[in-house]
């Protein structure tokens, strides 16, 4: 069996590896430690919860601890990451690993007051975690030098080109010294991605964590087709029905997570929104009482909910069905962790038959529909032969897509249920999606908006 100890961590990485309570290695630091340990880069295909942050940081912390260069701490690994959430919930993972090291980390965003962080920059770090817009404000008042960075770890990279931070990754590059170790993670690799990769990485390592390994059987999947109109009511009836006692719910745009917010409260659910627009407070006590329970239900979109780690998610929905198929794959996954089961219902109105049918083909078979709940709209079940991909809506559908400016013409966010559509647990998600690598465009086509505005 292999083990921490096999990969050749050291006693103080092992015992702080013990104290979080690992036993063995996930795939990802299966794959991607011992190349890190060796000092070659690495290209990594695997979403948030496959253990990919323990994966870079563990081989990270082991190096530089080895030594730690004379004189005052200056910068030796920079960790980029696309939102504040998982900008946090990285540097949290590097505090817990490095309890027994001589190591000093910090993490900076934007949308709160950057005095704490420069007087943390002036006395001295060896690992930052930052996001772009505050990376780049920071060092164009003279506050961060890169000039001798050992790592660099680019995180959730398809986001961050979804969000629009190409511009600023480029600059980031060009600061950085030549000579460096370099690790890249995607949840999906398109062309645009692999351009990326190529322009930095130097023969690096391939690791890939596939869907295949985080569908899993635990996951009891339905479809419901409904008008678009009626899916607040669906929504209100399971998640009464079934006593939803944590669940997150996936819209394609911040104005929709706020209505659907309002909406669930009118009906005596408590529910919060997450996403871009709120303030890093307001983000920051949502998660917190999602975790704690005082919320029961989370309404994020897909840009904002990376970084979301939270255990006993008991239900996904997929209010709106994302234009990415590859999207279904990694929110879905959210529930079904720690050998748990769980449910993901995705709803489906007239204008995301399209969405569904790349779905399905990305994954390899059909969702189990439910067509027995009182709001089911045959309209928007996908008509035979119907192409994946974006349609115009009809009148039925209530109006103009959210999704017209997308380039890939695929959908962005989903949710689900309705009355009377309790899955079969035992039989709702056995399906894998082994051929999900293999299929579909892989377009980085997110709309959940551009620019550096998420991180200020």
């Amino acid at each position: 069996m292999d083990t921490f100890e096999s990969l050749g961590l050291s006693k103080a990485l092992l015992r702080a590896v013990e104290d979080e309570g690992y036993t063995t290695p996930t795939p990802v630091q299966l794959q991607a430690i011992p190349p890190l340990l060796d000092g070659k880069d690495v290209l990594g295909v695997a979403q948030t919860g496959t253990g990919k942050t323990a994966a870079f940081a563990l081989p990270v912390l082991q190096v530089m601890s080895r030594g730690r260069p004379q004189g005052k701490r200056h910068i030796r690994a920079l960790v980029l990451s696309p939102t504040r959430e998982l900008a946090a919930q990285i540097d949290e993972r590097f505090s817990a690993y490095s309890e027994h090291l001589d190591i000093r980390h910090k993490v900076i965003f934007g949308g709160v007051k950057q005095n704490p962080q420069v007087r943390a920059l002036q006395k001295g770090l060896d690992i930052l975690v930052a996001t772009p817009g505050r990376l780049l404000d920071l060092i164009g008042q003279g506050f961060i030098d890169l000039g001798r960075v050992e790592f660099f770890v680019l995180d959730e990279a398809d986001q961050m080109l979804d969000m629009g931070f190409i511009r600023d990754i480029r600059k980031v590059l060009n600061l950085l010294p030549k000579r460096r170790q370099n690790l890249l993670f995607s949840a999906t690799m398109p062309k645009s991605i692999a351009d990326l990769a190529s322009s930095f990485l130097n023969k690096a390592v391939m690791v890939d964590v596939s869907p295949e390994e985080i569908t899993v059987e635990r996951i009891a999947q339905k479809i419901m087709f409904v008008r678009k109109a009626d899916k607040r009511r669906l929504i209100v009836d399971i998640i009464k029905e079934e006593d939803v006692y944590r669940g997150i719910v996936f819209t394609r745009t911040k104005h929709g997570a706020n209505r659907l917010v309002k909406q669930l409260d009118q009906a005596g659910i408590n529910a919060a929104a997450i996403h871009g627009n709120k303030s890093q407070g307001a983000r920051t006590k949502a998660l917190a009482n999602f975790k704690n329970g005082t919320t029961l239900i989370l309404v994020a979109t897909d840009i904002a909910s990376r970084g979301i780690d939270v255990d006993d998610i008991s239900h996904v929905f997929n209010y709106d069905l994302p234009n990415e198929p590859e999207s279904y794959v990694h929110r879905i996954g959210r529930t079904a962790r720690a050998g748990k089961s769980g449910i993901a219902y995705g709803f489906c109105d007239e204008s995301e038959s399209g969405y569904l049918v790349g779905i399905e083909r990305l994954i390899g078979f059909e969702v189990p529909r439910d067509e027995e709940h009182q709001y089911h709209y045959p309209a928007a079940i996908p008509k035979p032969g119907q192409k994946p991909g974006k349609i115009k809506d009809g009148k039925s559908s209530g109006g103009r897509s959210n999704n017209s400016r997308n380039r890939n013409s695929r959908p962005n966010n989903s949710g689900g249920g309705g009355r009377n559509s309790r899955p079969n647990r035992g039989g709702g998600g056995n399906q894998g999606s082994g051929r999900s690598r293999g299929q579909g465009n892989r377009g980085s086509g997110g709309n959940q908006g551009s620019g550096r505005s998420r991180d200020r």
